[in-house]
């Protein structure tokens, strides 16, 4: 049974695809590589940032439900998302960029042995970015190259998502038994744990939390999490690994980009198993990567519909030239 690979991407909620690109892209930093829509809910944006390439375990992806709630955080919560930078120095201009620009952060902390800098955005989702420098396991990916941040401190990819839970015990044996976890540390209630190669790429943090409030989803709250595999033939042997614990899974499904599997391993807790390929460039060439509403060719019959429901959001960058902010 081959492991997983790590985290493959993150999918929260907002509650505007507009101000969600603004912040990614000249805040953030990050690409947008796909500007699709949610397969399951066609009026729904899905945009998809991530690094320069759109490699697997860069990106985080956004819905735009129209007319959800705001959510709650809590315990049973898939809580924080984090990014990887390059090192110490890169947290410090980070530090110094949130509060030129008012981005809520708390400070430079230590997590774990690892520096981090936590901060929420306009829906107060919350994150937090990792300092890379005394990291070892799963390769980062490629800073966008033509955008705002300079590339020695711009962000490469996906860090640890740290989960808030009630029935820690439980958890922990989902984790290790059924999707080959391993507990490398811990500190209080908090928990690190590792799969593969391991490092700041391939963890989740789980913070064991039965005294909070039950968190309720909605825009500013984290949708699923997914986790890397290689290909169809290995998603379909983690299919047939969940099923014989007891958990219901989707089946295969294809997204087009990859292919994913879905299964709910605890209240609330979506996790979705997805394939490094084929990728977010099949449809779009690199310098355009975004630009477009792109639908898979399943959906090409529907574009009129679907162009109808979502409104237009100018997302062309390939014509404009950014000057790197070193502050």
């Amino acid at each position: 049974m081959e492991l997983l690979k790590g985290i493959h991407h993150v999918t929260a909620i907002t509650s505007s695809a507009e101000e969600n690109y603004q912040f990614f892209t000249y805040v953030l930093g990050m690409r947008l590589v796909k500007k699709t829509v949610n397969q399951d809910d066609i009026q729904t944006y899905h945009l998809f940032f991530a690094d320069d390439k759109g490699s697997a375990g860069t990106d985080v992806t956004f819905f735009d439900f129209p007319g959800i709630p705001k959510g709650q955080h809590g315990t049973n919560e898939i809580a924080i998302t984090a990014f990887r930078v390059p090192n110490d120095e890169a947290l410090a201009y980070w530090e110094k960029r949130f509060t030129r620009l008012n981005v809520k952060h708390e400070g430079i902390q230590e997590q774990f042995g690892k520096k981090v800098l936590p901060f929420v955005d306009f829906d107060n989702q919350q994150y937090q970015l990792i300092s890379d420098e005394h990291n070892q396991g799963v390769a980062s990916g490629t800073p966008w190259q033509t955008g705002p941040i300079p590339l020695e401190y711009a962000i490469t990819g996906l860090g640890p998502v740290t989960i808030r839970i009630a029935d820690f015990d439980f958890f922990q044996q989902v984790l290790e038994r059924v999707f080959q976890f391993t507990l490398t540390a811990s500190d209080g209630n908090t928990h690190l744990f590792e799969v593969a190669e391991g490092g700041n790429g391939a963890s989740v943090i789980i913070i064991h939390d039965e005294a909070s409030p039950t968190g309720r989803q909605g825009y500013g709250t984290v949708h699923h999490v997914a986790f890397r595999v290689e290909d169809k033939e290995a998603l379909v042997a983690w299919q047939e690994r969940i099923e014989a614990f007891g958990f219901q899974t989707s089946g295969f499904v294809d997204r087009y980009f990859f292919g994913s599997l879905y299964t709910r391993v605890a209240p609330q807790i979506l996790f979705e198993l997805a394939t490094d390929g084929p990728g977010f460039m099949g449809d779009e060439p690199y310098e355009t990567l975004g630009e477009k509403l792109s639908l898979p060719p399943f959906f090409e019959e529907k574009r009129t519909q679907i162009e109808q429901l979502v409104r237009p959001i100018d997302t062309v960058r390939s014509t404009i030239q950014f000057e790197k902010e070193y502050e």
